[in-house]
C-alpha cells in the first residue's frame, strides 16, 4: 500500500494527490503539528505544577474532615454537640484555646483595636464556651457595658462563670438558631468558632442579624477549609467554611463583611489563623424629605 493511502477497516482509501504533493501544504501541516504538540506539553506541565498539588491537598482535607454533621438530623447532631461540650472535651476547652494560642491571639487583636469593642454599650457573646472571648470583652469594654454570655451547653457556662469570676456578664443557655432576645437588642455580637456546628449557617446568621441593632457590628471567627482546619473539624466534630462561601452567606443574611481581620502580620502573610471578619448590619436608609412643587399649567 502506498504511503498516501489511508487504511479504514479492510479498505485502502487514496488521499487527494494535490494535498500530498504540494510541499507548502506539507510544511504547514508539520509546523501546525509541532506547535500543537508544544502547546499540549506546556498545558500538561502547568497542570502538574499547579492543579495537581491543589487536588492532592483537597483530597487529603476531604479525607480528614469530619463528615458526621451531614449524616444525621440536625436535632440529633445538636444533642451530640451539647453532650460533647458538657463532657470531658468541654472541660479541656480552655486549655486547648491556650495551647492553640487562640485565646491570647484574640486578646492581642482586641488590644490593638483591630476590632474596637470599646465603642459598644451592649455585647452578646454567642458560644461563650469556657470564656475565651468573654474575658477579653470584660477587659476591653467600659464597666457600664452590658455583656450577655450565651451558649448551648449549660455546663460550659458554669465553667466560664467559675473561670471568669466577674459579676458583669449575664449567662443565658440558648441555641444560636433560636436566640431568646428581642430584635435590635445589641450593638455588638461576637461569635467565636460556633457556626462550624451548623450544617447550614443561614439560620444562625439570620438570628444574629435579627438581634443586632442597625449599624451594629458582628465579630465572626470561623474555621477555614484548610488542612489544619480539617484536623480541627475532626477533633471537635464540626465542619469548616470556605472564605467565599461564608462571605456570600453573611451577605445573604443581611450581614455584609466590612473588614477581613488577621491575628498578626504573619497570619496575614501566610493566610492562616482561620476566618476573622467584622460584618455590619446596614442602617436603614432614611426617607427623603424632598418635596416636589408642581407648577400649574396656564389655561
Amino acid at each position: 500500500m502506498h504511503i498516501d493511502d489511508v487504511l479504514i477497516g479492510n479498505r485502502a482509501i487514496k488521499k487527494p494527490a494535490s494535498a500530498a504533493s504540494n510541499p507548502l501544504n506539507v510544511q504547514r501541516h508539520q509546523t501546525k503539528q509541532r506547535w500543537t504538540r508544544a502547546d499540549k506539553i506546556a498545558t500538561i506541565v502547568t497542570e502538574m505544577t499547579t492543579a495537581q498539588p491543589a487536588r492532592k491537598r483537597s483530597k487529603l482535607k476531604r479525607l480528614v474532615e469530619f463528615k458526621g454533621i451531614r449524616r444525621v438530623s440536625f436535632q440529633r447532631y445538636r444533642d451530640r454537640v451539647q453532650q460533647l461540650y458538657d463532657g470531658p472535651a468541654g472541660a479541656v476547652l480552655a486549655l486547648g484555646s491556650l495551647v492553640s494560642l487562640h485565646e491570647p491571639l484574640v486578646g492581642h487583636m482586641l488590644r490593638k483595636k483591630k476590632f474596637d469593642v470599646a465603642r459598644f454599650q451592649s455585647v452578646l457573646d454567642i458560644g461563650s464556651g469556657a470564656g475565651q472571648l468573654l474575658g477579653h470583652l470584660l477587659s476591653h469594654t467600659d464597666a457600664s457595658t452590658r455583656i450577655v454570655a450565651c451558649d448551648l451547653s449549660h455546663q460550659m457556662l458554669r465553667r466560664a462563670r467559675n473561670r471568669i469570676k466577674n459579676d458583669r456578664p449575664v449567662y443565658v443557655t440558648a441555641d444560636i438558631t433560636r436566640l431568646p432576645f428581642q430584635d435590635n437588642s445589641f450593638g455588638c455580637v461576637t461569635c467565636g468558632w460556633v457556626l462550624e456546628h451548623l450544617p447550614d449557617p443561614q439560620p444562625g446568621l439570620k438570628e444574629m442579624c435579627r438581634v443586632l441593632r442597625p449599624a451594629g457590628s458582628m465579630l465572626l471567627l470561623a474555621t477555614e477549609d484548610t488542612l489544619t482546619g480539617a484536623v480541627v473539624s475532626r477533633t471537635w466534630k464540626c465542619r469548616t467554611y470556605n472564605r467565599n462561601e461564608l462571605r456570600d452567606a453573611c451577605e445573604s443574611a443581611g450581614l455584609p463583611w466590612k473588614d477581613e481581620l488577621w491575628f498578626t502580620r504573619v497570619h496575614r502573610f501566610f493566610k492562616m489563623g482561620g476566618i476573622l471578619v467584622e460584618a455590619t448590619k446596614p442602617a436603614p436608609i432614611p426617607e427623603s424629605d424632598t418635596t416636589v412643587e408642581l407648577t400649574p399649567q396656564s389655561a
